[in-house]
């Protein structure tokens, strides 16, 4: 595709990552150099802490240090300063950049916010991390499912109340109830094992609509609300995109059957936030999970955040202490397929920007 494994390559560390982790990198090929500079590096406040501290400042020596180690690599882990501005300098000023590894699952958002035009992103590739968070979106998802079946949020107030109710109320169970997936990707199809092995009975949605072993029905985006007839829950994993931008309408949620539990591990973009509390408030929805939001941090005034039967996570879900490691393992294998000149896997379309 690219490269060749007789060409000295330059991979350059634009984000914090561990020491031993860049020599992972390093031990790819003899032909790869790898150009890591700790210091230039803000330190992480937590694992797989991408963007470092912010309080973290370089002196302008430093400053010219970073960029122009970063001009030097045709590879680059991370977006500079893990920003879309950083993005648009390094596009403008690296004229040797053929490849840039994002860390984030969703990286489109970013590249369109880099406002690079179509020119421009066509010199050079932009692939993700997806993958790579699967299993713990998954997870959260799971733990979403179960809090809307099994009344945690009620527990939690009557706790917070010392309250023990006169009459148990049942919960339901998960075993044997009906799951949709907007979005069977890697984290949608992860989520679609988990609930398998619940009990659970899963369809969902695809661009691509194909037959997915294990999967009991799959539609396209137009075909949701005749799904959603029959789900008990619902986990939307769509990435940001124009066209998928608040597919959660009022018509939507109004096609789920009352008492649905609702878990967002996408992006926040893709619901209506207004239609999903009026459908929490007309019992369409029973419980909400949600790990993203349209506006990040979550205002301050959005009733979403006191709702009695809303999580609200910090857009969170998708840390482990194990993602940098997971990372650094995708970007070595994509980094054998770019030596090898072969196809690199997870492109951001630069069209659509997913």
């Amino acid at each position: 595709m690219m490269n060749s494994m007789t060409t000295q390559t330059t991979v350059a560390i634009a984000v914090p990552l561990e020491a031993e982790l860049v020599e992972c990198i390093r031990a790819v090929n003899p032909s790869v150099t790898v150009l890591y500079e700790p210091d230039l590096l803000p330190p992480e406040r937590f694992p797989a802490d991408h963007s470092g501290d912010p309080g973290f400042k370089r002196t302008p020596r430093q400053e010219e240090r970073y960029w122009d180690m970063l001009g030097q690599a045709q590879v680059l882990f991370g977006f500079p300063n893990e920003s879309p501005a950083g993005l648009a300098r390094i596009a403008r000023e690296n004229p040797h950049l053929q490849w840039i590894h994002a860390m984030a699952a969703g990286a489109g958002g970013a590249v369109k916010a880099s406002g690079l035009d179509t020119e421009t992103l066509d010199k050079f590739h932009i692939t993700t991390s997806a993958g790579v968070h699967a299993l713990p979106l998954a997870e959260f998802a799971a733990l979403g499912i179960l809090n809307g079946f099994k009344r945690s949020a009620e527990l939690a107030q009557d706790q917070a109340a010392k309250l023990w109710p006169e009459l148990r109320t049942p919960t339901r169970l998960v075993n044997g109830s009906t799951l949709v997936v907007a979005g069977l990707g890697e984290i949608g199809l992860e989520t679609a094992r988990i609930a398998r092995a619940l009990g659970m009975k899963v369809s969902g949605t695809k661009r691509n609509v194909e037959p997915i072993e294990g999967i009991e029905e799959v539609a396209g985006n137009d075909g949701l609300p005749a799904l959603l007839a029959s789900a008990d829950a619902v986990v939307n994993t769509l990435p940001g995109t124009p066209y998928t931008e608040k597919l959660f309408n009022r018509e939507v949620f109004s096609a789920m059957k009352p008492g649905t539990v609702f878990v967002n591990v996408g992006r926040g973009t893709v619901v209506d936030e207004d239609a999903l509390l009026e459908a929490l408030e007309g019992g369409q929805v029973s419980y909400a999970c949600l790990d993203v939001f349209a506006v990040e941090p979550l205002p301050q005034d959005s009733p979403l955040w006191s709702h009695p039967r809303v999580m609200v996570s910090p857009h969170t879900s998708a840390l482990s202490a194990a993602e940098n490691r997971l990372i650094t393992e995708r970007f070595c294998s994509n980094l054998r397929t770019f030596l090898d000149g072969g196809e690199l896997p997870h492109l951001v379309d630069t069209a659509h920007f997913y």
